[in-house]
């Protein structure tokens, strides 16, 4: 029988990668973060002294949403004259 040793150096290096890859944060994040915050604030979750603030930041996200997808179009230009049709 073979016994597999790892050592701790090796094993943290793993860890660590697996650390950094599940700590990203992706434009559907941000995008359930903008519905999140329209979800509570129907819901009366927040005073009126806290709304100013948490409008704030949801408008900076949603600023940041129509960015981020402008310039994913930007750089994934599909028109319909491109795309064959059959008939």
């Amino acid at each position: 029988m073979s016994k597999k040793v790892t050592t701790p150096e090796v094993a943290e290096e793993n860890t660590t990668a697996a650390a950094t890859q599940d700590q990203g944060l992706s434009l559907n994040d941000i995008t359930a973060c903008v519905s999140i915050i329209d979800i509570v604030t129907k819901r009366g979750a927040f005073e009126g002294s806290e709304m100013a603030d948490v409008g704030a930041v949801r408008n900076r996200l949603a600023t940041f949403l129509a960015a981020a997808k402008a310039a994913q179009e930007e750089s994934n230009p599909t028109t319909e004259a491109e795309t064959p049709v059959n008939a």
